[in-house]
């Protein structure tokens, strides 16, 4: 893509999400995030309803009198993106692509959390980890991840979230704020999940398009798949073959439900013909309330 043509789309998000962060999100991202980590502060004297779990034993034994930790909210956090840029990312049959909504969705959390004085660092996958991009703060490095976003040429095509679980947890050794952004089209990955759910604070955002939920008559056509290439032709004009194709995705995403609940990770689903902004302010006040 040209340098001209390339910042142009980089400005039309940033002033897209950007304003959705300042005018929606950012309030919300600090109620339901905010203060999740918490850090040792200093030790006082017992006061007779501390919670016995707050109980410092090595002080208290040291003076012969009970002293409790204290603990203050993180004043930085840091914002973890894991994202998905496998070939059915690429895909798309209403207003915009997956990995376009991928790109805004990003972009408004980026500056969601820029407002907070929060660090924001980026995992780019496939089946292969495609690039790492350390959390720093700041615009000019919002508007760096936007570019990679929008120009970043991967070389898989498959998706291994497996892999990039095991890679994330490997690299971010403090708690952190971390989007997993997927269509969640792999292989198990419960494992690794529970895992990061256990160290972070992990939350599950789900891309989808309706075309891969609902099969439209359309008589005989070639159906390809994106991540290995290979194709079919289906005839679509078949009832059989629409309802066994939506039982076959319901039960997809039942398991993919399934596993978010046993693991204890908070989710929403992201379509590329509805706005994503009712499912996110929906998943923030339902952590804020849980607050």
């Amino acid at each position: 893509m040209e340098t001209s043509e390339l910042l142009k789309k980089v400005r039309k998000i940033e002033l897209k999400t950007r304003g959705l962060s300042n005018q929606i999100f950012s309030g919300e991202y600090h109620s339901a995030f905010k203060g999740r980590g918490m850090a040792f502060s200093e030790v006082r004297e017992y006061i007779p309803g501390d919670p016995i779990r707050s109980i410092d034993w090595n002080v208290t034994a040291r003076f012969n009198h009970p002293y409790v930790k204290v603990f203050e909210e993180e004043r930085e956090l840091t914002l973890m993106l894991m994202i998905d840029l496998s070939g059915s990312e690429n895909f798309g049959t209403k207003s915009l692509l997956k990995r376009e909504m991928i790109t805004e969705v990003a972009a408004v959390l980026a500056f969601s959390a820029v407002q907070n004085n929060d660090k924001i660092g980026v995992l780019l996958f496939t089946d292969k980890i495609e690039k790492f991009i350390p959390p720093k703060k700041g615009k000019s490095h919002i508007l760096r991840i936007i570019r990679e976003l929008i120009d970043f040429k991967p070389e898989g095509t498959g998706t291994d979230i497996d892999l990039a679980l095991g890679f994330f947890s490997n690299v971010t050794k403090k708690r952190s704020i971390a989007f997993l952004i997927s269509d969640m089209m792999a292989p198990d990955f419960e494992k690794p999940l529970r895992i990061a759910s256990k160290k972070h604070d992990l939350v599950a955002l789900v891309t989808k398009d309706i075309a891969e939920y609902e099969l439209p008559d359309l008589g005989l056509v070639p159906l390809s798949d994106p991540e290995t290439g290979s194709r079919q032709w289906v005839d679509t004009s078949d009832a059989k073959v629409r309802k066994q194709y939506a039982s076959n995705n319901r039960a997809r995403v039942a398991k993919t439900h399934d596993l978010f609940r046993k693991t204890g990770v908070d989710y929403a689903e992201l379509y590329t013909n509805q706005s994503y902004v009712k499912p996110l302010m929906q998943l923030f006040k339902k952590r804020e309330a849980r607050r």
